[in-house]
């Protein structure tokens, strides 16, 4: 007998089904789809069992789910040890990182791994990376230094690590993104175009966005699918665009931008839009603009975030620049680490500082918790921890929404976010995790972890990827790749072009506050814990 626990009751049902049919897959099978006696066999005591065995049902298991719900059902945390095998056959390797990555930068993308940290040129440490300075990467942060690299930390505690600190306020970690990025719209795109040839070719800047009517103004819609000439169609016809603003309770924003004709429609460019969300101002158009840099009654200026944040504008603005000067010299050699953000808005906190690595041409540069063994990762879509909790998401939407979130719970918006394609991983039947989640997530066939209330002890990692080859031969299928990562294509988005991110008004960045709110949307990472 080996280290293995199982549940005594799932593995004495397992041993009568499987002999009688002399095949794990088709015993798994069977045993869970007569679903009354296996769910009252679940939760009793764990006795031990020999590793091969516990490979072998483990193993059927994975087979069976994802010939019969597709590999998306088949789950496993980032840090269980089953997560190599899991994404191995297509699984959801999920993480607790936020989904805005994948939202912006591409399915897939990869971002450099620790190694890579010392060649960058400039490295932001940004949010709660004190635990940073114990980390397997730290030895690459300090190499990186001995070859004169610059690193920023930005967050609310000081840290060794670093050149530079800049102590913001807990949660308006936002705020300071959305400032540094008003001072490269300006001194990089309008003052001189530094970044035009890339935004032109890897980014959605140039492409046109249609407007619709709304309240004597116009509100952006959905994107017409094909670029302008250029970044901007400035210089002939402008009209006045309702934009959200969360800083001053639940407002709008008057600003102007150039328009063409679409048809009968009218459309302007990504890039124009962005221009009037972060408030940079140019010749002509109407609305209200603030007057510079030390302009603190507009939104996003590098002094209106300084009651806000507690930084400088004067800082805010020397170290944008730095990474603006940085990113053209080095090709985007800059990189953003991001920490834990203690916020319910955190996921637009994680899109206003990747806004930053897209205008200064930085594909890579996005440090995300590393795959395993390559394997893409996922955020939590939603275990169990939202339930059918009640809530109104409705309520986060900004003041010019349609209405189409109105009343429904956080759970059935989730759910309809991997219909629609989002970046998340759809609930499991076959989940292994690293630490306990309670209470069991629904419709979870096999839960696999250390606690006594999971079904099943992860089993060592090697004899469960030997166990699904063999499976997989037997049944004729394919045998499980090794998990590679799939290389980052398409262009960078700073428009999210869903509609739920037009009904939140987060379509492009913005700064929302910290503070009480429902904690659950779409575009959020959902905790299990």
């Amino acid at each position: 007998m080996g280290g293995s626990q199982v549940n005594q009751a799932l593995v004495r049902l397992y041993f009568e089904v499987k002999d009688g049919l002399r095949d794990p897959v088709a015993a798994w099978a069977k045993l869970t789809g007569n679903s009354e006696v296996y769910r009252r066999a679940r939760g009793g005591r764990r006795v031990p069992l020999d590793d091969g065995t516990a490979a072998e049902l483990t193993a059927a298991a994975l087979v069976h789910t994802v010939a019969e719900y597709g590999a998306g059902h088949v789950a496993a945390l980032s840090t269980s040890s089953l997560a190599g095998v899991v994404g191995g056959l297509g699984g959801a390797v999920l993480t607790e990182q936020p989904s805005a990555p994948e939202q912006m930068l591409g399915r897939g993308f990869r971002g450099p791994r620790g190694e890579e940290w010392a060649t960058a040129a400039h490295v932001m440490l940004w949010g709660e990376n004190n635990r940073l300075a114990r980390s397997p990467d730290t030895p690459w942060v300090i190499a990186g230094r001995y070859k004169g690299q610059k690193v920023v930390a930005i967050g609310p505690h000081p840290t060794r690590l670093s050149d530079e600190t800049l102590v913001v306020r807990p949660g308006t970690d936002g705020a300071l993104a959305m400032a540094m990025g008003h001072v490269l719209l300006k001194e990089f795109y309008l003052d001189r175009p530094a970044f035009a040839a890339h935004a032109m070719a890897h980014t959605d800047l140039p492409f046109l966005v249609r407007l619709r009517e709304r309240g004597g103004a116009f509100v952006a819609g959905g994107g017409v699918g094909e670029p302008a000439d250029g970044l901007s169609v400035y210089g002939g016809e402008a009209v006045e665009v309702l934009l959200p603003r969360f800083d001053d309770g639940p407002g709008v924003l008057r600003r102007g931008v150039p328009v063409v004709r679409d048809g009968e429609r009218l459309a302007t460019t990504v890039f124009d839009l962005l221009l009037a969300v972060y408030g940079v101002a140019r010749e002509g158009l109407p609305g209200s603009w603030p007057e510079g840099y030390g302009d603190r009654s507009e939104p996003y200026t590098p002094a209106w975030q300084e009651p806000l944040t507690g930084v400088p504008a004067a800082r805010t603005v020397k170290i944008a620049r730095e990474l603006g000067a940085t990113a053209g010299r080095t090709g985007g050699r800059c990189v953003i680490v991001p920490g834990r953000l203690e916020t319910s808005h955190a996921d637009t906190a994680y899109r206003a500082m990747l806004a930053l690595l897209v205008l200064a041409g930085c594909r890579d540069g996005w440090v995300r918790q590393g795959p395993v063994n390559g394997v893409p990762l996922v955020p939590y879509l939603c275990l169990h921890a939202c339930g059918e909790d009640g809530s109104n998401v409705g309520k986060l939407c900004w003041p010019l929404a349609d209405g189409v979130l109105s009343g429904r719970s956080a759970r059935s918006v989730l759910l309809d976010a991997v219909g629609e394609g989002l970046p998340m991983a759809p609930s499991p039947r076959v989940l292994a995790i690293p630490r306990p989640i309670y209470p069991l997530p629904p419709d979870v066939e096999l839960l696999i972890g250390p606690d006594d209330r999971c079904d099943l002890a992860p089993p060592d990692a090697h004899l469960v990827a030997d166990a699904v080859a063999k499976l997989a031969v037997e049944r004729g299928g394919p045998v499980p790749a090794e998990a590679g990562s799939p290389p980052a294509g398409g262009r960078m988005r700073l428009l999210l072009d869903h509609p739920w991110m037009h009904e939140y008004g987060e379509a492009l960045p913005t700064y929302r506050p910290p503070g009480p709110g429902l904690p659950v949307k779409p575009t959020q990472l959902i905790l299990t814990t």
